[in-house]
């Protein structure tokens, strides 16, 4: 199994950022997908989640309604895209499937900053 984020960078405050998280390894169109983030000092927490077929999504109150959580299953991917982005954002963002036992990303940096 295995989970490869991409798409952080650096981007103002008000900006947006599309993440991806391409898998492998495992029957992806099957399993319910998450994203997390971990914001610096802090644990890491959810953000948001999509089931199987794409079909139910929810959010954490903090993103609910700037961030959208969406998956491609002929390509293996789950996608988040952020806009409105604000500074309290800045975290290393993971993907996160849970099949047997949890797998993770590496995981990748966004800041927000002027």
């Amino acid at each position: 199994v295995q989970l490869v984020e991409s798409g952080g960078g650096l981007v103002q405050p008000g900006g947006s950022l599309r993440l991806s998280c391409a898998a492998s390894g495992f029957t992806f169109s099957r399993y319910v997908m998450n994203w997390y983030r971990q914001l610096p000092g802090k644990e890491r927490e959810w953000v948001a989640v999509i089931t199987n077929t794409g079909a139910y999504t929810n959010y954490a109150d903090s993103v609910k309604g700037r961030f959208t959580i969406s998956r491609d299953n002929a390509k293996n991917t789950v996608a988040l895209q952020m806009n409105s982005l604000k500074p309290e954002d800045t975290a290393v963002y993971y993907c996160r499937v849970r099949l047997e036992r949890d797998y993770w990303g590496q995981g990748t940096q966004v800041t927000v900053s002027s």
